[in-house]
């Protein structure tokens, strides 16, 4: 069906949650069966459920307005995510539901079934992007833990080499220490915003950081603040979500 290691990734992410939210007490079910031409995966836990408002959101990696809701609703969301991207390159869909708080869920996965070829055999690999990141050495910054971690493993999918800073001042010293060939930052941050981290680096030299191609990833997201960016020195803007082939294009045209 594809590629085992992250196919067995998809499974332990999603048991791994279950567990995480059923008692000791209580129980997590997998059930694999064939529904028409596809493979379908059911982890059914009956564990503290999900409230019906953050149902459409369980999987996502990114968050509109604050960065705030997985906090909020009880953690759920990096493991999550990863499971919907690594569902999606394989060309399947993934799923949740939930009675309400404290009446477990059922997560569902569905992957296409791979067809006997009757002619010319077909490379059934994963649909991944076909941007390669392989070598560059990319620094990501942003206050959330969650946003960094799933920003870390989409490039580092691609091929690259990442490090991470929690705040702009972390940044700088990361930036003294070794050059990334990318930045990519949030905006805002405690302490110091993107902005300012921008215009601090800009103020120096090539050979200190004056010079790195950066990217705005932000949930502030409108003209002006697209403005804002590139008035700093960002010479890309994205808005949160941004869907993980946007993100590793821009990437890629910073340094062609």
């Amino acid at each position: 069906m594809g590629d085992p290691a992250r196919l067995q990734q998809v499974i332990w992410n999603l048991l791994s949650n279950a567990i995480k939210f059923t008692p000791a007490s209580g129980k997590v079910e997998i059930r694999l069966e064939q529904i028409d031409n596809c493979a379908q995966i059911q982890v059914i836990d009956r564990g503290k459920g999900i409230k019906p408002e953050f149902l459409p959101y369980v999987f996502d990696y990114f968050r509109q307005e604050d960065g705030t809701t997985t906090r909020k609703f009880g953690g759920l969301g990096l493991g999550l995510a990863i499971v919907r991207y690594l569902t999606e390159l394989h060309g399947g869909t993934v799923g949740a539901e939930s009675p309400g708080e404290g009446l477990g869920a059922t997560f569902t996965v569905r992957f296409p079934l791979i067809q006997a070829p009757t002619q010319t055999p077909r490379d059934n690999s994963p649909a991944t992007s076909t941007i390669d990141l392989t070598g560059l050495r990319i620094l990501v910054v942003d206050d959330e833990p969650d946003i960094r971690d799933i920003v870390s493993f989409i490039l580092e999918d691609a091929g690259a080499g990442v490090s991470i800073a929690s705040s702009a001042l972390e940044a700088l010293k990361s930036i003294e220490q070794s050059l990334p060939d990318v930045l990519v930052c949030d905006i805002g941050m405690p302490e110091m915003d993107g902005y300012m981290l921008m215009r601090l680096l800009r103020r120096q030299s090539a050979d200190r950081g004056g010079e790195i191609p950066a990217i705005a990833l932000t949930a502030y997201a409108g003209e002006v603040d697209r403005q804002g960016a590139i008035s700093a020195g960002f010479q890309r803007h994205l808005a949160k979500p941004a869907e993980p082939d946007e993100l590793i294009a821009a990437v890629k045209s910073l340094v062609s």
